[in-house]
């Protein structure tokens, strides 16, 4: 699937578990509420709730009632490898097959700079 054809839920989700990569929540940290969030997105707040909903499931967000949610401790550790696992598996799979489409030189892509 892609990205364009992702539902709105995990498109947020895929940009909250960015920030949690990137070092902008750490471990502790509160997220945005659900309406806050929701309207700094221009996305309805059941939409995400249900993103949220999911980082709850695995383990990611922890629910102080009445307080809000908060990054768990380990969260960006437990991401990274979910996220290296669907690189290794889903993604570079079909980008190793362009690249050979293409007829392009691995090691000349990895020595060349990033515009």
């Amino acid at each position: 699937m892609s990205k364009a054809e992702q539902p709105v839920y995990l498109k947020l989700r895929e940009k909250i578990g960015a920030a949690i990569l990137d070092g902008r929540y750490g471990d502790g940290d509160p997220l945005p509420s659900v309406r806050a969030f929701a309207a700094e997105e221009g996305a309805n707040p059941l939409t995400v709730a249900k993103a949220y909903q999911t980082f709850q499931d695995d383990g990611i967000v922890i629910v102080r009632r009445g307080v809000g949610m908060f990054v768990a401790n380990g969260a960006s550790e437990k991401l990274r490898t979910r996220e290296r696992e669907t690189f290794l598996n889903d993604e570079w799979p079909e980008i190793q097959r362009r690249i050979d489409r293409l007829g392009l030189d691995a090691a000349e892509l990895l020595d060349r700079e990033l515009a």
